[in-house]
């Protein structure tokens, strides 16, 4: 790499780095006011709301990823340029289109470090200092258990009135549907443990349906313990109480792949995993946006100004293209159509455009 690309390198990782340390210090100062409403409670003192405020910033910096990498990369263009140093870049030969791609180089490359933080470490973080926070505040994991859930299996229809703790369950109904769509056997059973492959239910009570005769004979039979496979995993079942944005993208593969296979609707999932996957091509987007504005002219407005409206628009960009999202799930419009398209063709527009600035 010659010189001249590392120190632009650099400056914008440098900027990058402030903007992401400035973001997580508010998101840490106003959440740390939040949380002494809770000090004092049972055992959570000043140091487990730190603790608890600490360990959530990768996945703050995750979420936010693609608005701190904008504004450090403008920023850290804006700083080359008022100092001069934009235009001593561009007079020893370096082009505009040289440094946009330098820009968005070091974008990539940050933000793919943002994410390998944010699939790989965060979600355990997350959990840990849930768990803390509420053993903390005595808040005992039995008494705040989850609420119960439908789920359909194949040709099984499983419900749990009581999701204790993921694995856990009280109150198990598994309705048996056979290729008539009839119902041909009712399990039930008080308590269940799931191993995440099968669903072991102790005092289970199994009632046979023979719909062959006038009437419908039902055949009752009680067993101690009744071992049920099942196709779903502890990965989906922990998943159930989760927004599909606070779950990792293998876990949302996964879970659209349940959906897909048992003919329910994973738009919900579909939608949050496109998002994930423009993420890229949405950075690069509103990062041509930006500089559109950078490299403008300087006699309709200052710089502080072009680089203000450049991430006000980019920002604006990113906005739109989460509402087209929601668009898709409320209109059935297609996920991907939603969220790859405006991406695509503002890209494709920002690039043209700063070709012909370029030339001329």
């Amino acid at each position: 790499m010659k010189i001249k690309d590392r120190y632009i390198a650099n400056t914008l990782l440098t900027y990058s780095m402030v903007v992401l340390l400035v973001w997580l210090s508010i998101y840490s100062f106003f959440n740390f006011l939040a949380e002494l409403n809770s000090v004092g409670t049972v055992n959570y003192t000043i140091l487990e709301a730190f603790k608890y405020i600490v360990l959530q910033l990768p996945e703050v910096a995750y979420d936010q990823v693609s608005s701190i990498i904008l504004l450090g990369c403008v920023l850290g263009m804006g700083h080359l340029a008022t100092t001069g140093q934009l235009i001593i870049l561009r007079a020893s030969g370096i082009s505009i289109l040289k440094i946009t791609w330098l820009t968005l180089k070091n974008a990539i490359i940050f933000l793919i470090f943002l994410t390998l933080i944010g699939e790989l470490l965060a979600p355990t973080l997350t959990t840990y200092a849930e768990n803390e926070r509420s053993n903390a505040l005595g808040q005992n994991s039995l008494s705040s258990s989850q609420d119960g859930f439908w789920i359909r299996d194949g040709d099984n229809f499983i419900n749990v009135e009581n999701n204790v703790d993921g694995s856990l369950f009280n109150g198990i109904t598994v309705i048996e549907v056979n290729k008539s769509n009839k119902i041909e056997r009712v399990v039930e059973s008080k308590s269940a443990l799931f191993d995440g492959q099968n669903i072991n239910m102790d005092s289970t009570n199994i009632f046979s349906i023979n719909s062959s005769n006038l009437f419908d004979d039902i055949a009752l039979k009680e067993r101690n313990l009744y071992k049920k496979r099942v196709a779903f995993d502890q990965d989906l079942i922990d998943s159930l109480e989760k927004e599909p944005q606070d779950l990792t993208t293998l876990t949302i593969v996964k879970q659209i792949q349940f959906l897909s296979d048992n003919k329910l609707r994973a738009e919900v999932f579909e939608v949050e995993l496109y998002k994930r996957l423009v993420k890229p091509i949405t950075l690069v987007a509103m990062i041509l946006l930006a500089m559109l504005f950078i490299f403008g002219s300087t006699r309709d407005a200052t710089l502080g100004r072009k680089i203000f409206f450049g991430v006000a628009i980019g920002l604006s960009f990113e906005l739109i293209s989460r509402i087209g999202g929601a668009l898709a799930l409320s209109f059935d419009f297609s996920p991907l159509l939603s969220t790859f398209v405006p991406a695509i063709v503002i890209m494709i527009i920002a690039t043209i455009a700063l070709i012909n600035k370029s030339i001329h």
